[in-house]
């Protein structure tokens, strides 16, 4: 078993594991982690724990130590300098001509880095833009393109129901939606009622994608005729959420009961 705690370096970001290296960190701490990029700021949103070896990828990183106040000022300064460092991005890229829309920038720890996220229909050739952005900032650039969800989850905002975004809350990472979902909870099928703000399916499509199939893998398909205590038919829909059947009788009738009713009527010839 290896000892590990969970970091998160933005919030709702991915969480990445490292070991605490005999350092005392709990829940909402601060630590300076080493990564593929160098020492980063991020904060404890896992306590120490356990987990077999063959789950971990190697090599492990470790914390370095607790954060301080000095690295949370210089966390604070990062933020004011990329601040200003968005604006003159913007300028740079109007001034080339680029058809490409700045979303964030973001300074290492270090200062050693700034990362310019942008988003672009196709292929940007930016090495103009990168000499020239190097040329004012005197630190490495980098440019890195990324899509519409990852774009709504940086800038936030409001959902359909009128909620913060889930990506910008709370998803660490996005999982994979489908049309199929929205068929299987009867939803309605307009590309703009299922959609979020980012024109691609909303994420919560998957939050009871799962449960409701199980569920409705225990119910009569619709089509096929059923025995119920008010007669036979032939069942017209189901609802996994209520675990109910609406059927339509022989005599033309239509009513909405509860699948624990409800016997196939081939089971019960047999």
């Amino acid at each position: 078993m290896v000892c590990v705690v969970g970091v998160r370096f933005k919030k709702a970001g991915k969480i990445y594991y490292f070991d605490p290296n005999g350092h005392e960190v709990g829940p909402g701490t601060g630590v300076i982690v080493e990564t593929a990029r160098g020492t980063e700021y991020g904060e404890v949103v896992v306590g120490p724990k356990s987990v077999p070896a063959d789950d971990i990828i190697q090599p492990l990183k470790q914390v370095l130590r607790a954060a301080t106040s000095e690295d949370r000022h210089q966390v604070e300064e990062n933020q004011k300098k990329a601040k200003r460092a968005f604006d003159i991005g913007l300028a740079k890229i109007a001034a080339h001509n680029l058809p490409m829309k700045l979303v964030d920038v973001e300074y290492t720890f270090d200062g050693s880095k700034v990362v310019f996220y942008f988003t672009a229909e196709g292929r940007v050739d930016f090495r103009e833009l990168v000499r020239d952005l190097a040329s004012v900032f005197r630190t490495r650039i980098e440019l890195r393109q990324i899509g519409v969800r990852d774009e709504a989850k940086m800038l936030g905002g409001m959902g359909p129901c009128g909620r913060a975004l889930c990506c910008a809350s709370f998803l660490g990472d996005f999982e994979p939606v489908s049309i199929r979902m929205a068929k299987e909870q009867n939803l309605s099928l307009n590309p703009t009622k299922i959609s979020g703000i980012c024109g691609r399916l909303m994420c919560c499509l998957k939050y009871e994608a799962c449960p409701r199939k199980s569920s409705k893998d225990d119910l009569p398909a619709p089509g096929v005729r059923v025995i119920t205590p008010m007669g036979t038919g032939k069942v017209l829909s189901v609802d996994p959420e209520t675990v109910s059947v609406t059927v339509r009788f022989d005599d033309g009738q239509r009513a909405s009961l509860p699948a624990a009713e409800v016997e196939p009527e081939s089971e019960a010839t047999e």
